[in-house]
C-alpha cells in the first residue's frame, strides 16, 4: 500500500493488510532512515531547554571582573539589592561552608569565586531576580573591588618555576609530588628503549596548538527547582548521569533524590559534557525554595567552553628508506584553571601520540598544566586533532629531508590489520584495512596528477581510541498493540542516537520505526548509560537496545509456547512474525491471545558493558579505534599568503553504517570542524587572559 507521502509499505507475512507491525523499507540496519525529530529542529517546532519555562522562575544573573586573576577585597551588593524584584544576591560568603567544590575528575572548581579568581569569566556573585532585567540590572550595580594579580597564560609560564600557583597547595594533597608547581599531574607512556635506538635521519620539532571553542547553536542553559524533598535539576548535558551523581554528591543527597532532565540539544561537540553552573543553581533553589533559571550569553560561554592548548615536542628517527626507528615525544596541554575533563583529553589523546604508525621504540611524556585560564573540557577528537597535527607534520618533514614520497612514507609506517600499535599494553589491535582508507583519499583528490601553479595537495591521517570504559543500560517494552517504547540514557545532540535507537528495536522486532518511540533524558525515566561522546552511542547503547529486544523475543517464544501449547523450541520469533509448526501470526496477534481482555506488556533489559581495567593508563582497552585519512587542495598566492581550500577529501573507516546518511552527515561536520579551526578558529588572550574574540562578530567559523 502506498501511505500520504509517498512510501510503500511491504506487509510481511500473512494476516490482515492492516498489521500495524509491517518493516517499512528504507528504515533498517543499514538504510538512511529518516531522522526522528530533524523536521522538528529545522522548523523551530522542537522545545529546547531555552524554550522550557517553569512557573514561578527566578532568573539568575552572575557578576564577573575583568581579568583573569584577582584578589577580590569586597563585594557591594547594596545599591543592586534596591533594583525592584531582586530576590537575593549571592557571593561565596553566602554558601554553605566550606564552598563546594566539583569536577568530573576532580573536585576542585568552586560554586563562585573564593577569595580569587583563577580566570576571566569566573562569576563572583550570583544576582536572582523575578525577572531577566531586573537580574541584569542589579548585576551591573553590583560593585567589586579587587586587586589584579600576576597570571599564568603559557605553557611557558605554566612549567616557570617561579610562577605564581594556580591551584594553593592546601587544596592538594600532602603526598602530591606536583602541589608546589603549576602541574596537575602526569604520565609517561612508551615501550622499548628510545635511547638505544638508532635513525639514519632524525626529525625534531615543535608543534603549537591554539585553544577553540564550541559554538553549538543552543546556548548552555541551566535550571533548578526543589522536587519533594529533593531536587530536580534541568540542563543542556551531554552526560545527564555524571550530573546526576555530582549534583547529589554537592548536596550530600542520594541518587534517588536528585532527578535530571536533558532535552535533545542543539549541539554539543564536547562543550556540554560535564556541569558548569548546575551545583550553585541546585544550592540556590534549595535556599530559595523556588525555581531558578540562567541561560548563557554568546560571550559567557566563550568564557567557560574551549579545548586545551596543547605544545608537543616531537623527536622521530627513521631509516633512510623512511621506515620509523622511534618517537620521542613531550606533551604539554595548558588545562585552564580547573581539571575539568581537560587532564583527560590530554592523556587520553598522548596515549595515541605516535599515530597509527609501527613505531618500534617510543616515549611519551605528557603534563597537564594549570593556568589562568577557562578550564578546558572535550572537543571534537578529545585532542587526536592535535596529536595529529605533530605526528602527522613529523611525516611531512620527513619525506621532504628523504625524498620520499609523502603518501608512500605513510603507506610504508601504517600499522596492517591485526597489528599492534600501543605495544605490550594488550591493548586492542589495529581493526581496519587501514590502507584502503588512505589510497581512496590520496585517488580522490588526484595525488601524482601534474598540479596548477600556486596549487599544492596535501595528505594526513588521524586515529582515536574510542570508548575504553562504562556502561550504557536499556529497556524496552513491546507494547499491547506490539508498537515499542524504547528507554535509554544516551542523549542526542543532533547525531541522530534516537534514529539510530530505534532503527536497531525496528528491525529486531519487525516493526516500522515509526512506531517505536525513543525515550531519554530523564535519568528517572531512562536507565543509566555513563556518557554520550567517544562514539559510544551506537556501539555501547545500540548493543544494550539489541540484546534488550533479544530478551523480548525470547519471552515471546515462552508466551506463545504457553498461549498455543506447542514446544518453547517448536517457536520463532522473526521480521514482527510468531512462526508455530502450523502457522505463522503476528506479534500483536500473540500478545491479545496471551494477555487477554486485561492486556500487558513484554519488557527486556539489555546492557553493554566496557570494563574497568585499574593498572591500565586510560583504565581499559579502547572498544574500537576511529580512523580516518584525509587529503587537500590548496592555491596559495605567493605574493600575499592568501590561500583557498579548492577541495577536501575525508575517508573513514567505520565498519558497516548503521544510517549511512548519518555518517556522512557526521564527516562533514567534522570536516567543517576541523576546516575552520586550521584556517581561521583560536582564541586570543591579552596580557590580562581576557579573551579578546568574545563572540560571532571576532570569532570566525566556518559557516
Amino acid at each position: 500500500m502506498t501511505e500520504p507521502d509517498g512510501r510503500s509499505e511491504r506487509i510481511v507475512g500473512s494476516g490482515p493488510a492492516e498489521h500495524p507491525h509491517a518493516q517499512v523499507p528504507g528504515e533498517g540496519i543499514g538504510q538512511s532512515a529518516r531522522r526522528l525529530g530533524g523536521l522538528e529542529r529545522v522548523s523551530g517546532a522542537q522545545r529546547y531547554l531555552a524554550d522550557v519555562h517553569l512557573e514561578g522562575c527566578l532568573h539568575v544573573q552572575l557578576v564577573h571582573v575583568d581579568c583573569a586573576r584577582a584578589r577580590i577585597m569586597s563585594v557591594d551588593t547594596a545599591a543592586a539589592l534596591g533594583v525592584a524584584g531582586v530576590v537575593a544576591i549571592v557571593t561565596a560568603d553566602g554558601l554553605p561552608q566550606p564552598v563546594a567544590r566539583f569536577g568530573p575528575g576532580y573536585a576542585d572548581r568552586p560554586l563562585l569565586a573564593v577569595d580569587e579568581t583563577k580566570f576571566h569569566g569566573e562569576p563572583v556573585a550570583a544576582v536572582v531576580a523575578e525577572t531577566l532585567d531586573a537580574a541584569r540590572e542589579a548585576a551591573a550595580m553590583v560593585r567589586v573591588e579587587y586587586e589584579e594579580l600576576p597570571a599564568v597564560l603559557t605553557v611557558a609560564g605554566a612549567l616557570d618555576a617561579a610562577a605564581p600557583l594556580v591551584r594553593e597547595p592546601a587544596l592538594r594533597g600532602a603526598d602530591d609530588a606536583f602541589r608546589d608547581t603549576n602541574t596537575l599531574t602526569e604520565w609517561n607512556f612508551g615501550w622499548g628503549d628510545v635511547d638505544a635506538s638508532t635513525a639514519d635521519h632524525v626529525v625534531e620539532n615543535v608543534y603549537t596548538a591554539a585553544s577553540t571553542t564550541h559554538f553549538a547553536i543552543e546556548p548552555h542553559v541551566f535550571m533548578a527547582a526543589p522536587d519533594g524533598d529533593g531536587i530536580a535539576v534541568w540542563s543542556t548535558i551531554q552526560h545527564p548521569y555524571v550530573l546526576q551523581r555530582l549534583i547529589a554528591t554537592t548536596l550530600a543527597m542520594p541518587l534517588s533524590k536528585v532527578r535530571v532532565f536533558a532535552p535533545d540539544l542543539g549541539g554539543g561537540f564536547g562543550g556540554k559534557q560535564h556541569a558548569k553552573f548546575e551545583p550553585l543553581l541546585a544550592v540556590l533553589a534549595r535556599q530559595l525554595g523556588r525555581p531558578v533559571r540562567l541561560v548563557l550569553t554568546l560571550e559567557e560561554t566563550f568564557q567557560q567552553v574551549r579545548s586545551p592548548t596543547f605544545e608537543i615536542s616531537a623527536r622521530t628517527g627513521f631509516t633512510r628508506d623512511g621506515v620509523i626507528t622511534f618517537q620521542d615525544i613531550v606533551v604539554n596541554g595548558m588545562l585552564g584553571a580547573y581539571a575539568e575533563i581537560g587532564y583527560r583529553v590530554v592523556s587520553k589523546s598522548a596515549y595515541l601520540a605516535c599515530g597509527p604508525y609501527r613505531v618500534p621504540d617510543a616515549r611519551i611524556k605528557v603534563r597537564a598544566l594549570l593556568s589562568h585560564t577557562p578550564p578546558a573540557t572535550a572537543l571534537r577528537g578529545f585532542g587526536s586533532p592535535q596529536m595529529a597535527w605533530a605526528f602527522e607534520g613529523q611525516m611531512d618533514e620527513a619525506s621532504r629531508q628523504l625524498g620520499i614520497d609523502r603518501l608512500q612514507i605513510r603507506l610504508r609506517n601504517l600499522a596492517r590489520k591485526g597489528e599492534e600499535i600501543v605495544r605490550g599494553a594488550g591493548d586492542t589491535l589495529a581493526d581496519g584495512d587501514w590502507a584502503q582508507a588512505v589510497t581512496k583519499a590520496a585517488d580522490w583528490i588526484g595525488w601524482g596528477k601534474p598540479l596548477a601553479e600556486g596549487h599544492g595537495r596535501g595528505i594526513a591521517l588521524g586515529i582515536k581510541s574510542s570508548a575504553t570504559t562504562g556502561a550504557s543500560y536499556a529497556i524496552v517494552r513491546l507494547l499491547a498493540d506490539a508498537s515499542v517504547s524504547v528507554l535509554a540514557g544516551t542523549s542526542d545532540m543532533g547525531q541522530g542516537a534516537r534514529t539510530v535507537l530505534a532503527q536497531i528495536a525496528a528491525n529486531e522486532l519487525g516493526v516500522g520505526i515509526d512506531r517505536v518511540e525513543v525515550v531519554m533524558g530523564d535519568t528517572s525515566s531512562a536507565p543509566y548509560d555513563m556518557q554520550t561522546s567517544a562514539s559510544r552511542s551506537t556501539v555501547f547503547m545500540g548493543t544494550a537496545v539489541l540484546n534488550a529486544c533479544r530478551e523480548v523475543k525470547e519471552k515471546l517464544r515462552g508466551l506463545a509456547a504457553e498461549a498455543y501449547s506447542v514446544p518453547a523450541e517448536d517457536v520463532a520469533v522473526d521480521g514482527g512474525m510468531v512462526r508455530l509448526p502450523d502457522r505463522e501470526i503476528a506479534i500483536a496477534q500473540l500478545l491479545s491471545d496471551a494477555f487477554g481482555p486485561m492486556r500487558g506488556e513484554v519488557i527486556g533489559t539489555g546492557e553493554r558493558r566496557g570494563s574497568y581495567i585499574a593498572d591500565h593508563p586510560l583504565g581499559g582497552h579502547a572498544a574500537f579505534y576511529e580512523f580516518c585519512a584525509t587529503a587537500s587542495e590548496v592555491v596559495v598566492d605567493r605574493e600575499t599568503g592568501e590561500y583557498q581550500l579548492l577541495r577536501y577529501v575525508t575517508v573513514s573507516d567505520v565498519g558497516k553504517a548503521l544510517n549511512p546518511a548519518h555518517v556522512a552527515m557526521q564527516d562533514e561536520g567534522a570536516a567543517m570542524m576541523g576546516i575552520g579551526q586550521t584556517m581561521m578558529e583560536h582564541l586570543v588572550f591579552d596580557e590580562s587572559g581576557r579573551i579578546e574574540n568574545l563572540g560571532a562578530l571576532d570569532y570566525r567559523i566556518a559557516t
